[in-house]
């Protein structure tokens, strides 16, 4: 039984706050709307329209109450929104149809309030108003004239005619001559000429609902019940004082999970407000955004919104920019869109398109325009929705939802259930009932009447049910506006729809997030101990684990989350996990949480990512249920609207005319604190707009800075001294969105979709000279850590904002104009002179201020010195940006061998080649010219470098070099390589290489006087110095046992670690294997210990003389019979060196013992090699007693850490491999 409930309270309990008219205020008169020509009729003069068909400045005539507490009035911005064309008028020719749209308010604390307008048009009756729009016609027939006349003899000329002029014109022409023009010699008067004695001029007005909550439906049914009352010929029952004040005062917002009926002037109106475990209200008709757009596209649409693009909606209707809004905003449980969101822009307001930050805006098109008179000043990250074309336009690059074909099929199969086609396009905005019902057509007292109602069926009987229920709740006043009973109960059926299909549309998007998301409570992090600690070093941690997350994902979703892992509406979302711990939680986040935990319970998803399958939302009609049993049994009645204590002759009724309310009378009941409601005036000076530029460049900057530093990020909270690649990505493409967006502010005329690549193109146009930045300005460029006649021996290329804008456009990557932009960005970051580069662009003044406006983010020089500073940080590490994004490019290397000439021995080398090797690929064998050091070739983009060959052919003895190392230049992004060597390469010398495999580690540009020190880059190992003969047999014997050992568990360590990180986070391997600490080194240390090296050989010790001397003896013992242990394992030993020795490739001992352990960790062999060498009789000759090898324990404990990388794939590199067929 429902019980009757009463609104006297709290605004903020109160189902509406204000209730507004808006239109023409007889006082003021006609004042234009002068903005609304310049944005709606870009390039036409609004004075050659009609001036019925000009906009005009409305007022608010009249709002109730005049202020409440927590949502002050704001006069202005409801006037613009209400009326976000401006006022218009209208004569009986003209058509006036009445319509209806909302609007969205927000709040200082930032909440919403919902605005809900019902606009009509009613006849003018002030003489002065009727009478300055006859001046007007007059005014523009004589324009239109003089125009004509004098168009014969200039016709290039505008008119130009003042004020004035057009007086003095109009007392030489009567009103009947204008009356008498031709109606065609009027260009833009389509509805002729205005006069009063004979048309009757009608001025829009509005009424307004202000409430707090979303009743899109209640709000509108009450505002066209009110309007009907208005035209209708007989008055309505009770003065509309009444209803206003019932409606603002005496009806309460409906509690949670329940429904309310109160009564508008012709009939009940039912709202309902879901349950505290239910979807937040959302009352915006999904159907008809699905429907307008089409499944795809909405899909399309709401992975803009929620990787936080700009977002542009574009519609004649209103309403429709906000259905589609609304809809989208409520798709994105659990999180909610964090900026500007403007669903309707009125025109004072269309300068805030310029705003280079995250917005969701609508306009309105106009006259049938197109969006390509659109002038937007920067469209690389704009999403651009033209709503009544049902088109979107994505940026560049976007990607796809997870599992979108599997989502877009269970959405179209939601949308069939209830009649609506999945394509975009309809024209019908009411969706069909779901199934037809065959009682619908029948007349309730038909029913009534026949005396087989106990025998109907169980549909039949349900609807006769429902007729009855509509009947009882119709009254006795009948139903609103004379509709017939069956056609009530089909529009009831159509609303019931409605909300049922916008439920489980809005489930189905809800059960996505929750399987995305389901285990993310497991990767927040709780490092504060109390709120205060958090509150301070917020923007100093991490909340998320962002590496972890990502690598539980399934590959085909990373490229989605790990940009929605950067937007700020995920960043809320955590922050309100991590201040539930000390505060209430927030009401989504406890819904989302609650279901989270249900799910828990049935979850059977596999560990593996890439074995998750996708699942159908299984509430879908549970979720409908609910909310159904809510509208058709209402809980609540709120008290009927009554007779109010007014003044006699107040609310007297004059049809099509709304009265003047009397305005003490809907005073009663509220709190009178007049707040200000107009907005402060702004500090002279502040522009916070700029300031949030600045603030985003700080934010992204440090976010960069702080992934990719290191062990600095693991101090922080980072995890792992590593980045991954992907959100690496993600942040470099922000960081273009906001360069984007940053150069499209204030920009006076777009040429292009990139405002940035267009500016280059102005100062290639004119001809600046732009050097490269000076060492003192960029620390970045100094000298790197080489000696000085390695610096001497590299030319590097001169490097300039116009090379590098020339060098993009010569790329063949088929890039549009945002991409070459891209492309120059990743560039210049990666040379680390993107600040430097930007400051170049900047320094012509004259051409920026041809470009922008004055208040453009350029043209104000302490935020754009700021912006330019915290860019510069970006120098102090290291990206691979544009090597590793553009990988099909034809890239200049240049390799220089430096010989060691501290030993005063000169190099003479025969027919020297190199191989340069990196992540994309190798360069193949580059002969070196002879006498000379250094080789200048291009291939296709190698990514990283990680291995270099460095060979000579065999010539004799007298071809050898001692070297020091080789040098890799990158010629375009400057990148160098190191590769030390520090050995022999020649025969007869050393191990008697020839060939040289060299492990690469990439140059950090700092100063000598930093050499060794950290810069927060992670650094790399390169090749071993000269182990594996004397000096390090040496340094061998120096070292303890411990400490041996200590290196060989550090070097398995880091490759058990190097798997267990995400596919993407991975660094190089073969420098784990074979680099100064890697495995192959620490191994031969180890087999170094306690050997006595002058017992066996006279010069160099090599553990490969070792390992044949081992082989030799087992396969003499094999074909002696004497072999002891394992036969396989022998035979698998002897098969590999044997192998090894027989390659055509001279790597010498140290190649040869290098590729044996590769292969034996490849093999999965190599744990059970060690034994057989230490069980073999030549370790006791060759080893001293406290030897490693001799100690049993040692060398078990050591296979045992071995043994522990078989349960990874190792793939070496062709490099290391090549000409062993094993």
């Amino acid at each position: 039984m429902s019980g009757v409930t009463s609104g006297t309270g709290s605004a903020s309990c109160r189902f509406a706050h204000y209730f507004v008219v808006c239109g023409l205020d007889t006082e003021t008169g006609l004042e234009p709307e002068e903005l609304a020509g310049k944005y709606s009729w870009r390039k036409a003069d609004p004075n050659h329209q009609s001036p019925l068909r000009r906009s005009f400045k409305s007022k608010v005539l009249a709002h109730y109450p005049e202020s409440t507490d927590r949502s002050p009035f704001n006069r202005d911005a409801v006037n613009m929104l209400c009326m976000p064309h401006g006022l218009s008028f209208r004569s009986q020719a003209d058509g006036r149809e009445h319509h209806f749209h909302s609007f969205t308010v927000a709040q200082d604390d930032g909440t919403r309030s919902y605005g809900f307008v019902h606009t009509y048009y009613e006849a003018v009756t002030n003489a002065q108003i009727t009478t300055a729009m006859q001046t007007l016609h007059q005014m523009h027939h004589v324009e239109h004239y003089s125009t004509s006349s004098s168009s014969s003899s200039s016709a290039s000329s505008p008119s130009t005619s003042s004020m004035d002029s057009l007086v003095s014109s109009l007392d030489e022409l009567d009103a009947d001559s204008l009356a008498a023009r031709p109606m065609s010699a009027c260009l833009g008067c389509a509805a002729g000429s205005f006069q009063p004695a004979r048309d009757t001029l009608y001025a829009s007005k509005a009424l307004c609902l202000l409430t707090p909550l979303p009743f899109l439906h209640a709000a509108r049914h009450f505002l066209s019940q009110l309007h009907q009352a208005v035209t209708s010929h007989a008055a309505p029952p009770l003065p509309l004082e009444s209803y206003i004040h019932n409606i603002l005062y005496e009806v309460p917002v409906p509690p949670p999970g329940r429904s309310l009926r109160f009564h508008g002037v012709q009939g009940p109106i039912v709202c309902q407000q879901p349950g505290p475990e239910e979807l937040p209200l959302g009352d915006y008709p999904l159907g008809e955004a699905f429907s307008l757009l089409g499944v795809e596209n909405m899909v399309r649409l709401l992975t803009s919104v929620l990787l936080e693009t700009q977002v542009l909606l574009y519609s004649q209707d209103y309403q429709r920019l906000m259905t589609v809004a609304e809809g989208i905003t409520n798709l994105l449980f659990p999180f909610q869109w964090q900026h500007v969101y403007l669903p309707i822009l009125p025109v004072p307001l269309h300068h805030l398109l310029d705003a280079p930050v995250p917005f969701l805006m609508g306009i309105q098109r106009k006259d049938c325009s197109q969006c390509s008179t659109l002038d937007l000043s920067h469209e690389a990250n704009l999403c651009f929705v033209d709503i009544d074309n049902h088109r979107v336009d994505p940026p560049e690059d976007l990607p796809l939802f997870p599992d979108q074909p599997e989502l877009i099929l269970e959405l179209n199969e939601v949308l069939l259930r209830f009649g609506l086609q999945p394509h975009g396009g309809a024209t019908t905005t009411n969706p069909a009932p779901a199934a037809p019902l065959c009682l619908s057509s029948l007349v309730l007292e038909d029913l009534m009447e026949d005396r087989r109602n106990g025998n109907l069926g169980g549909e039949e009987l349900a609807v006769l049910e429902r007729l009855q229920a509509l009947a009882r709740r119709c009254g006795e006043g009948g139903v609103e506006g004379g509709k017939t009973l069956g056609r009530a109960f089909q529009e009831e059926e159509e609303e019931l729809n409605a909300a049922k299909m916008n439920v489980q549309l809005r489930e189905v998007f809800a059960g996505r997030f929750a399987v995305i998301f389901r285990r993310y409570e497991e990767f927040v992090i709780h490092s504060a101990p109390d709120l205060e600690s958090w509150l301070g070093n917020r923007d100093g941690t991490s909340n998320f684990d962002k590496g972890s997350f990502l690598s539980a994902q399934p590959a085909p979703h990373l490229h989605f989350l790990s940009w929605f892992l950067e937007t700020a509406m995920f960043s809320s979302f955590l922050d309100s996990k991590v201040l539930s711990r000390w505060a209430d939680q927030e009401p989504l986040q406890r819904v989302f949480d609650g279901r989270l935990e249900r799910e828990h319970l049935y979850d059977t998803f596999e560990d593996d990512p890439g074995n998750r399958r996708y699942r159908k939302c299984s509430v879908l009609h549970k979720s409908a249920q609910a909310m159904e049993r809510r509208l058709l049994k209402v809980d609540h009645t709120a008290i009927h609207p009554h007779l109010l204590d007014m003044r006699i002759g107040q609310g007297r009724h004059q049809q099509g005319c709304f009265p003047r309310l009397q305005a003490d009378v809907l005073a009663q009941g509220h709190n009178t604190n007049k707040i200000g409601t107009q907005a402060k005036s702004k500090k002279s000076g502040f522009r916070p707009d700029l300031v949030f530029v600045v603030c985003l460049c700080v934010v992204q900057t440090r976010r960069m800075l702080m992934e990719r530093m290191g062990k600095e990020s693991v101090e922080l909270g980072q995890g792992e001294a590593s980045i991954t690649g992907l959100q690496e990505n993600t942040l470099i493409h922000s960081l273009c969105d906001l360069l984007e967006r940053t150069w499209g502010h204030g920009l006076l005329l777009k040429q292009g979709r990139s405002a940035l690549w267009s500016h280059l193109l102005h100062c290639q146009a004119n001809g600046e000279k732009m050097e490269p930045p000076s060492p003192a300005e960029s620390p970045g460029q100094s000298r790197y850590l080489l000696s000085d006649h390695i610096c001497q021996s590299l030319s590097l290329p001169g490097y300039s904002v116009q090379w590098a804008g020339q060098f993009v456009q010569t790329m063949s990557e088929g890039l549009s104009e945002v991409g070459r932009a891209r492309a120059w960005i990743h560039l210049s970051l990666e040379k680390k002179v993107l600040s430097q580069h930007l400051k170049l662009l900047l320094a012509n003044q004259n051409l920026i201020r041809q470009l922008y406006k004055p208040h453009a983010f350029l043209l104000c020089e302490e935020e754009r010195e700021q912006f330019l500073f915290h860019l510069l940080s970006l120098n102090t590490v290291d990206y691979l940006c544009f090597t590793r994004t553009f990988i099909s490019i034809n890239i200049p290397y240049r390799v220089v061998i430096m010989p060691m000439k501290k030993l005063s021995i000169a190099m003479t080398m025969s027919n020297p080649w190199v191989c340069v090797s990196g992540e994309l690929g190798d360069s193949g064998v580059r002969q070196i010219p002879k006498n000379t050091q250094e080789i200048v070739f291009q291939c296709q983009n190698l990514g990283r470098l990680s291995t270099l060959q460095l060979g000579q052919e065999n010539s004799g003895l007298l071809a050898k070099c001692l070297v020091d190392c080789v040098i890799v230049h990158n010629e375009i992004t400057g990148h160098t390589y190191r590769f030390p060597c520090g050995r022999w390469l020649g025969k007869g010398v050393g191990d008697g290489s020839l060939e040289r495999v060299l492990i690469g580690q990439l140059v950090s540009p700092r100063g000598e006087e930093e050499s060794g020190r950290w810069t927060g880059t992670p650094p790399e190992q390169g090749s071993p110095p000269q182990s594996g003969h004397m000096g390090s047999l040496g340094r061998s014997n120096r070292l303890s046992s411990v400490q041996v050992q200590e290196e060989m568990r550090e070097a398995v360590n880091n490759l058990v670690k190097h798997f267990h990180k995400a596919e993407q986070e991975r660094g190089n391997l073969t420098a784990l294997l074979c680099g100064e600490e890697g495995l192959v080194h620490s191994l031969e240390q180890f087999l170094l210990h306690g050997f006595k090296s002058s017992r066996l050989f006279q010069r160099s010790v090599f553990i490969w003389d070792f390992v044949e001397k081992v082989v030799v003896s087992m396969e003499t013992a094999d074909q002696m019979g004497d072999l002891r242990g394992s036969t396989e394992l022998c035979d698998s030993l002897c098969h590999y060196a044997n192998a090894i020795n027989a390659s055509p490739r001279n790597i010498g001992k140290e190649g040869k013992f290098q590729l044996l352990v590769c292969l034996g960790v490849r093999d999965q062999l190599l744990p059970q090699w060690l034994p057989l060498l230490a069980e073999s009789h030549l370790t006791a000759r060759l080893y001293e007693e406290s030897a490693l090898v001799q100690d049993h324990a040692a060398v078990n404990s050591l296979s045992r850490i071995l043994h522990t990388l078989h349960e990874f794939p190792i793939t070496l590199e062709t490099a290391l491999i090549k000409g062993v067929d094993l």
